[in-house]
């Protein structure tokens, strides 16, 4: 190749670069108690759900612990996310897993639980003595 050619290619290279943004990370603030929005499809009942950390909590069927839950400091943009594990128990059986993951409260559709009965969603992320 020519020192032309590669001296351009240097160019355009460094110029795509500059122009890419630097990812900033955004601290988030862990808090004990992940609220959940739940719907049960059959009866249509939809439920606000308080989960405490580490302590599994039933909806009908399902079985939904919260491993963490964060929200952003009140500077940045409005966000929570929390990490879920849910399993559905039905009556002789062993547990089945439905959905092992984070769940973003601005983002449902990112990261949804697949269920034909039940829809579980984060709406945010609580300290355990607010109601």
């Amino acid at each position: 190749m020519s020192k032309r050619i590669v001296a351009a290619l240097a160019f355009t290279v460094g110029v795509i670069f500059a122009a890419v943004p630097a990812f900033a990370v955004v601290p988030t603030i862990e808090k004990p108690v992940a609220v959940l929005r739940a719907l049960d499809k059959d009866t249509a009942r939809v439920q606000e759900l308080n989960v405490p950390l580490s302590q599994p909590l039933s909806f009908g069927t399902l079985s939904i612990l919260a491993r963490t839950c964060r929200v952003t400091p009140p500077e940045e943009q409005p966000e929570a996310a929390a990490f879920l594990e849910i399993s559905e128990i039905k009556p002789g059986e062993d547990a089945k897993p439905v959905f092992h993951g984070w769940m973003f409260a601005s983002s449902p559709a990112l990261s949804a639980m697949e269920h034909p009965i039940y829809d579980i969603w984060v709406t945010g992320c609580k300290d355990a003595a607010t109601k």
